[in-house]
């Protein structure tokens, strides 16, 4: 990895980039899906070789640094938990044959089950045996990772085939001290300010969530390691909850350097983008989210911070209120698939992800180039004709978007507005914000803030 002093002046910086062709997004988006369906199969839990083979796999196209932290280890009020080993688990019917397998998908086995090899009649194995009513054909997701407890999932069509008799249940599984394990990729800038994207990583068989969160999260990494970028941004692949507790309570020295952050989920639906503000409120990427949903021409929901959802509420909890948002699709819980077996390669989509990831790539463009500058000519407006490309009143509708752009940033930029806020003000895209401020920097209409 180079330091900012060894930069390759031909790379680009990011808030320069022009945005993907289309024929670019839907070859990212293609990529994206075959990495899904590659990780798909992998049993993952919070803990366990399933979720480390997932890191390895992320590991292969981006740098990452891998951290395990024991078991029984306190951090805050948490006690990292037991490891979770799976060998193998079915049930057979009273003719010996295996009516469910864990070999056959992975959601059949109700994740942290303790093990058990014994026979039960129908009727006893029932309360251990997990379907969704409403959906019958699907098969649930569950977990009982903090109290022990043992069953198996199978859609209603599947549990209502089931004849009364004797069953014999196996699940090879043990739960036993060893490590909590995640991964972060650091990609160091010319600022030491941070922007955090946080994505969970422990969940089995399930595609919008969260393999679509960690399919965008990698390819943003990977195009950031390629570029030169002004922020310093680090990625967390670690599983929900009790992940993003874990490398708080480890990293409490560090938070300081975070000024922006995004937790990344559901990103492959075929829903409009949503996003759920920090607990701030008010943020910087509150607003720049905001402004690139708001300038997409689609359809796109705004939600304030609640104390529930992904990994966000750990970070924006008040003892540490890093201004975190989460950004999705459709929300989780509000789609029939979610944590079922629906939720499955082909709920996924190609072009919902390169979207995802497209909007992603103008966030950062916005907070790469959000500056604050001062006029160097603030007493009445300077002459700009012959300084910067500007057409001035035509006598034919008045002034064109660009000469407005020019005199916005003028106006404004007293020390205490970024060009976000005037943006927001003027209702213009950001882009165009930032070509006037770059034509007025150049000419000496403009110095950064810091400069001055």
């Amino acid at each position: 990895m180079q330091s900012s002093s060894e930069k390759s002046p031909l790379k680009p910086a990011l808030g320069m980039l022009k945005s993907p062709s289309l024929a670019e997004l839907g070859d990212l988006g293609e990529s994206m899906h075959a990495m899904a369906t590659k990780l798909y199969p992998l049993c993952r839990s919070i803990t366990g070789e399933g979720l480390r083979e997932t890191l390895r796999m992320i590991g292969e196209r981006i740098p990452l640094e891998y951290t395990n932290i024991p078991s029984g280890t306190q951090a805050f009020d948490w006690t990292l938990p037991k490891e979770w080993t799976i060998r193998e688990a079915w049930i057979k019917d009273p003719t010996g044959k295996k009516v469910i397998d864990f070999k056959d998908f992975n959601l059949h086995v109700v994740g942290y089950s303790t093990p058990i090899h014994t026979q039960l009649s129908l009727s006893d194995l029932r309360p251990h045996l997990h379907s969704i009513p409403d959906q019958p054909d699907w098969i649930p997701y569950r977990n009982s990772f903090y109290k022990e407890a043992w069953g198996f999932c199978l859609s209603q069509n599947h549990l209502d085939s089931l004849e009364e008799g004797q069953y014999e249940i196996c699940i090879d599984s043990d739960l036993h001290d060893g490590h909590l394990s995640y991964a972060e990729c650091f990609l160091p800038g010319s600022s030491s300010e941070e922007v955090l994207i946080s994505t969970h990583v422990c969940h089995p068989s399930l595609a919008n969530d969260n393999l679509s969160g960690i399919v965008v999260a990698t390819e943003l990494a990977r195009h950031l390691a390629s570029i030169d970028h002004r922020l310093s941004y680090r990625f967390l692949f670690i599983p929900s909850i009790i992940g993003s507790i874990a490398w708080l309570w480890k990293n409490e020295n560090k938070l300081s350097n975070i000024h922006h952050g995004l937790t990344l989920a559901l990103l492959g639906d075929s829903g409009f983008s949503n996003y759920k503000r920090s607990r701030r409120g008010n943020a910087a990427i509150d607003i720049a989210v905001e402004h690139v949903l708001k300038h997409s021409g689609q359809n796109y929901e705004i939600r304030d911070f609640a104390p529930w959802g992904y990994d966000e509420r750990q970070y924006c909890s008040p003892g540490f209120n890093l201004p975190v948002g989460c950004f999705t699709r459709t929300p989780n819980g509000c789609f029939p698939e979610y944590h079922t077996s629906g939720d499955n390669l082909d709920f996924i989509k190609a072009e919902a992800l390169a979207d995802s990831l497209q909007k992603c790539m103008d966030v950062f463009k916005i907070l790469e180039g959000n500056q604050s500058y001062v006029n160097t000519s603030p007493k009445g407006e300077p002459r700009l004709g012959h300084r910067v490309a500007y057409k001035g009143f035509t006598g034919k509708g008045g002034l064109a978007r660009d000469d407005f752009s020019l005199l916005w940033v003028l106006n404004q930029s007293d020390g205490t507005k970024s060009l976000l806020d005037i943006a927001e003000r003027a209702a213009y895209p950001f882009a165009a914000i930032r070509d006037a401020a770059n034509a007025l920097e150049a000419c000496g209409l403009l110095k950064l803030k810091e400069e001055v």
